[in-house]
């Protein structure tokens, strides 16, 4: 544990000056663990949450070569426990926190959402929310997306392991309320990743609300334009209905 609280990762923040402590939201951007969706599925959604009166974190977690697991997550996981210690400094309340993931984010986002591989082996508290646009969600072949397999889990994974990142594996009644919401029309990942996510948590009595759009691609961050916009301020309506 005391190498995880050493890690280093870089985080973008976006905190609220002055009044009462702001509730805030950790972001993983996509990019198929290859690169960071940023300022798609990064800044653009922390401005939007500072409009909104949240405060806003931006994991810039391991990538590339860097992204065989469980590095991100050990990343998301430092980030989240650097917030909390300075909980006082960046004017952030410390409960109910929530946490945003976009493509290959949202997958990273579940892993840290999930009880067996995320908060709770971190000595993290829970997420008060989970936030999923048009996420990857399952390792397993042929649904999974292909490049984030293989930069997350190597050419030739254990299968012990694919089934243990995969996060419609994961979902128990502990997972977290979650905003669930994907494009009809994704061609990067099957929207089939999404509504496994949501058969599992429906099963497990998780809270949920979700959404999809026909004609909706895949990486389109706010979705400006889009019959999706303003999914944003409806997942923050989410997450504070959930955490009353």
């Amino acid at each position: 544990m005391e190498q995880q609280q050493k890690r280093t990762v870089r985080v973008d923040e976006y905190p609220l000056p002055g009044g009462a402590r702001r509730p805030f939201a950790v972001i993983c951007p996509g990019g198929g663990y290859e690169k960071i969706s940023d300022p798609l599925e990064g800044e653009n959604f922390a401005r939007q949450l500072n409009g909104l009166g949240c405060a806003a974190f931006v994991v810039h977690y391991s990538v590339g070569p860097a992204a065989r697991f469980p590095a991100p997550l050990e990343d998301v996981a430092a980030a989240v426990r650097d917030i909390l210690d300075r909980a006082e400094e960046l004017n952030v309340d410390p409960a109910d926190y929530s946490v945003w993931g976009a493509s290959a984010g949202g997958h990273l986002a579940a892993l840290f959402a999930s009880e067996a591989r995320g908060w709770k082996q971190f000595g993290l508290p829970r997420p008060g929310a989970l936030v999923l646009c048009y996420p990857v969600v399952t390792m397993e072949e042929p649904l999974t997306h292909a490049g984030s397999r293989l930069r997350l889990l190597g050419p030739d994974p254990d299968p012990a392991l694919v089934e243990s990142a995969s996060a419609e594996k994961l979902v128990t009644p502990a997972w977290p309320a979650t905003f669930l919401w994907w494009g009809e029309a994704d061609a990067a990942v099957d929207p089939t990743n999404s509504r496994m996510l949501l058969a599992a948590m429906e099963a497990a009595g998780v809270r949920c609300e979700h959404a999809s759009w026909p004609g909706v691609g895949h990486g389109v961050g706010l979705g400006e334009g889009l019959p999706c916009a303003g999914w944003l301020q409806r997942a923050v309506e989410f997450w504070r209905r959930a955490v009353l």
